[in-house]
Parts: structure tokens; C-alpha cells; sequence
């Protein structure tokens, strides 16, 4: 039972690594534009979808196609944003904005569907299907990529949060929209810049899922969006080091529910979320504060 059980707890910290990836788009955009990225779960799968493409026509790695995939899905972000989010205005914003996401997603979906079809793809590359031997286990190399990749990508946008320029513009509109347009931030191109990052990121997302993972088809972005949600509500809307350690934390309970009742393991994923919404109304890592607009 000791080795089942530190071996759930291995395999919840390495997944959690992989839907940190996903997850850190989601509360970054979040935390600047006030928004919940409905289609955020079908651009995982897009993400995903555009590394086949790289991989099964180009025969380029998986992670050097990583070079293409993510400044192409920041210029996707971007215009989104600019074309489907930035024209919302008033106090139906919000919501509006909900039915705008659903709105991408739902053209996104329609676009996988008609290049790729219904059938399930995975992704393949020679060290997908490879393990290491560590600690008595063996632990696939996607999944101690993908972790390794999460830790990277979360720390540079921490690092270009707190160390640089834009950064200060971000925080400034994350924290008051009104008073960073007055002393002179633009608040437009801020929005626009860091929904394309919150973007890109899931193009590494949507690698190491597609890679770890089963398979998946244009269906599957909504197997992803229920499970993402929960874990930046969890980690503190617009905590990115929280998205980091609620998804290792969730996946690993549920890791450790499944050696006993792999039925409930998905139904403690989300009882969890609400023990600790019912303790801590703003999450784990979250703020109590009035946002300005």
C-alpha cells in the first residue's frame, strides 16, 4: 500500500505540472481583463492540434514545433481579443464576455472538426512512450517534461510580472483599470498582449496533454474547461504560483482516492474545491479586494 500510495502522490505531482500549463493562461487572463475564458479548454485541444500538424506533415519534435505553435496561437490570442472581447463594454461585460468565449470556442471547435475530424489522435515522438527509472519507479518522460516545462513557464511569467515594464503595466490594470489608463498605461494593448500570452502558454498545454494523454479529438476541449475552472477558482482568480500548487495538490488527491474508489475520485476533485471555497471564499492564494474598473 506504501508504494501505491507514493506512487499516486508522484503521478498527482506530475500531472498536476501538466494542467498547470493549461491552467496558468486561464488565471492570467483572468487577473487583467476580469474575464473567465470559457474556450480556454478547446484552445488546449488546438494547441494540441497544431503540434500534430507539425509533427505528422513537417516531422518536427514535439517541443521544437513548440517554436511555432506558440507565437501562432499568442497572434490567435490577440485577436480574439481585440475582435470578439475588447468591443464589450457597460456593466454586461462580464457576462457578455462569457457568451463571447463560448462563442470562440464553438468556431474553433467547427474549424478542428472540419481540418482534422471526429476520430481520436495522440501524439508520438520516440521519448512519448519512454520511462525512467527513479526512486523505484518508472516515470515517463512526458510527464517529467511537461512538469519541468510548467516550472519554467510559470516562473518567466512571474518573472515578467515582477522584473519588467509590462509587467508593471499588467498588475497596474489587474489592480485598477482606471488609475493605470491615467497615468498613461494602455490599457487596450495590455489586454490584448496578455490574453495572446494567456494563449500561447496552453499551446505547451496542449503538447504535453496530447502527448500524456489517450488521445483526443475537437470534442475533448470540454472534458478540460470544468477541470481548469476549478483549479484557478481553488489556487485565487488571478494566482499564477497558485495555479502551480492547486493543480499539483488537486491532481494528487485525486491520484490518492483512486487506489481506493477509482469512482469517486473525480467527485472528491470537486468536493475539495468546495471545502475549501467554504474556508476560504477566495481560494488558496487569493486576495480579498475591490477591483476598480
Amino acid at each position: 500500500m506504501g508504494t501505491e500510495l507514493t506512487r499516486a502522490v508522484i503521478n498527482g505531482i506530475l500531472g498536476g505540472g501538466i494542467y498547470a500549463l493549461m491552467a496558468v493562461g486561464l488565471t492570467l487572463i483572468f487577473g487583467v481583463l476580469d474575464i473567465i475564458n470559457i474556450a480556454q479548454g478547446v484552445m488546449v485541444i488546438l494547441g494540441a492540434y497544431l503540434s500534430y500538424a507539425l509533427s505528422v506533415h513537417l516531422h518536427l519534435d514535439l517541443f521544437l514545433g513548440l517554436l511555432i505553435t506558440v507565437p501562432a496561437m499568442f497572434v490567435i490570442g490577440v485577436i480574439i481579443q481585440v475582435a470578439f472581447i475588447r468591443p464589450l463594454h457597460g456593466s454586461e461585460r462580464t457576462s457578455m464576455s462569457l457568451l463571447a468565449s463560448y462563442a470562440v470556442a464553438i468556431i474553433i471547435e467547427g474549424a478542428l472538426y472540419l481540418f482534422f475530424g471526429p476520430n481520436y489522435v495522440t501524439l508520438n515522438a520516440p521519448y512519448v512512450n519512454k520511462s525512467i527509472s527513479m526512486l523505484g519507479f518508472h516515470l515517463p518522460y512526458i510527464d517529467l517534461y511537461g512538469f519541468a516545462l510548467a516550472v519554467v513557464l510559470v516562473a518567466a511569467i512571474y518573472v515578467m510580472l515582477y522584473r519588467t515594464t509590462f509587467g508593471r503595466s499588467i498588475r497596474a490594470t489587474m489592480q485598477d483599470r482606471t488609475a493605470a489608463m491615467l497615468v498613461g498605461v494602455d490599457v487596450n494593448r495590455v489586454a490584448a498582449l496578455t490574453y495572446g500570452i494567456g494563449v500561447a502558454v496552453t499551446a505547451a498545454g496542449g503538447m504535453i496533454f496530447g502527448a500524456s494523454g489517450g488521445g483526443f479529438n475537437p470534442n475533448s476541449g470540454y472534458d478540460l474547461i470544468s477541470r481548469l475552472l476549478a483549479l484557478i477558482i481553488l489556487a485565487g482568480l488571478g494566482s499564477i504560483g497558485g495555479a502551480l500548487v492547486a493543480s499539483m495538490f488537486m491532481l494528487t488527491l485525486e491520484s490518492i482516492v483512486d487506489i481506493w474508489q477509482p469512482n469517486w475520485s473525480i467527485a472528491v476533485f470537486y468536493a475539495a474545491l468546495v471545502l475549501v471555497l467554504l474556508i476560504k471564499p477566495t481560494g488558496l492564494f487569493g486576495r480579498q479586494a475591490a477591483r476598480a474598473q
